[in-house]
């Protein structure tokens, strides 16, 4: 009897404990009676008291958070822009997350602080900028602004990426013909500058012919012109054809040649 009274409390126990699993990418807190446990709980089953306690799960892997918003730029125009926004969450600092700001901290702290840096950072930039090179440049300065705000309260932020920008559609227009422009003018420079080079080719080769010519002309003394005479006289007299040379003496010059 008393072995079955046992038996009955034991399932009595189990029955009123319950277990969770917090998967990878996650961490667990405790909370118990209200109170939060200042320790995580790692990937892993978790044993907990469902009538006094409750484990609360925060994902710690990167997550992705896309907002829509109208952004201020310097010259007062409105860009509609869809942003997504990478971040995760320091393990350790679950549960001061938890209790300080709770699980709804995306919209409590990330959107909020996002709004007020990029309307921050946009407003210094023209609304052109978003489309040209400056734009990762935007991205960045979000991303730090965001960054330094959260950091301490244990938000790492690891990218801030305009994926889409609407501007007004006669701006768009003229943004894209500037842009056209911008792209005909290098296009033309990069041709201006092969043909400068060509150029440049060009007169280095003549003058390097000309220092050639005037070397061989200065080079071509009286002593040497008699000495070339001389080896062509004895190239004809070696010849066993017979021919007719009128000669000053100097320069031999053949009239005819037959076998």
């Amino acid at each position: 009897m008393k072995d079955l009274k046992n038996i009955w409390i034991g399932i009595f126990l189990i029955a009123l404990t319950s277990c969770t699993v917090v998967r990878q990418g996650e961490v667990g807190v405790k909370r118990k009676l209200g109170k939060l446990s200042d320790k995580t709980i790692d990937a892993g089953p978790a044993l907990y008291f469902p009538f006094t306690t409750r484990v609360i799960k925060l994902p710690v892997r990167t997550v992705n958070v896309q907002i829509t918003s109208n952004l201020p730029s310097k010259e007062g125009i409105n860009v509609g822009t869809i942003i997504s926004i990478l971040y995760r969450i320091d393990p350790s600092k679950a549960p001061d997350i938890i209790e300080s700001i709770g699980v709804n901290y995306e919209e409590v702290v990330i959107s909020s602080v996002f709004r007020s840096a990029a309307a921050d950072v946009c407003s210094r930039f023209y609304a052109k900028d978003m489309y040209t090179v400056k734009r990762a440049e935007i991205e960045q300065e979000i991303a730090d602004r965001m960054h330094e705000i959260l950091k301490p309260r244990g938000f790492e932020i690891e990218a801030v990426l305009l994926k889409t920008i609407q501007l007004p559609k006669g701006l768009t227009r003229a943004v894209e013909d500037k842009l056209e422009a911008e792209q005909d003018a290098l296009r033309m420079e990069f041709i201006l500058q092969k043909e400068r080079q060509e150029a440049q080719r060009k007169l280095i080769e003549a003058q390097g012919t000309r220092d050639a010519q005037k070397v061989l002309s200065e080079g071509l003394t009286d002593e040497i012109l008699q000495w070339r005479s001389i080896e062509a006289f004895r190239e004809l007299s070696n010849s066993t054809n017979s021919k007719i040379i009128i000669t000053d003496g100097d320069t031999p010059f053949v009239i005819s040649e037959s076998e």
